[in-house]
């Protein structure tokens, strides 16, 4: 199973897709910085939520901040070079593998006390193919994919 150094499991959150929405709406706005407000109401939810999610988007430096009038966010990397599995693994909290599974080791019967071994198995080697599909993937992409929907 899949852990952060506290030792708690990591579970599939909305802090991914916030963190990529972020991300993409400032590629969309090269030239102009983006306050929190900007980006929670094109994000829909709120500005508390998506300071937290730039502060671990700047401290992986993929943001830059200004503070006072005209501040906000501005992306500091190509968008053509930050693909989703590395916004997957910053974010910490995003994984397929649940935090709790059926069966014990203890057990008499081979289902029960075998299905939690397997099952992270199988768990750990979807999150493998998932990192990997998401590492094809840019915010140039997503960018992209948003832009042909415009053109529908």
């Amino acid at each position: 199973m899949i852990t952060v150094q506290s030792g708690v499991p990591l579970s599939m959150n909305s802090e991914f897709t916030i963190a990529v929405h972020s991300l993409v709406y400032l590629a969309f706005l090269p030239e102009r910085m983006a306050p929190s407000e900007a980006i929670a109401d094109n994000v829909s939810t709120n500005p508390a939520r998506i300071r937290k999610v730039m502060s671990c988007l700047k401290r992986g430096g993929y943001v830059d901040t200004r503070e006072g009038a005209g501040g906000g966010y501005r992306l500091m990397l190509d968008p053509a070079v930050v693909n989703l599995a590395d916004i997957y693994r910053l974010m910490a909290q995003g994984s397929v593998i649940p935090s709790w599974c059926s069966g014990n080791p203890e057990m008499d019967c081979v289902v029960g006390s075998n299905m939690r071994e397997v099952m992270d198995g199988i768990f750990c080697r979807a999150e493998k193919q998932l990192e990997n599909y998401f590492g094809g993937i840019t915010i140039s992409d997503v960018l992209g994919q948003i832009k042909e929907c415009e053109e529908c």
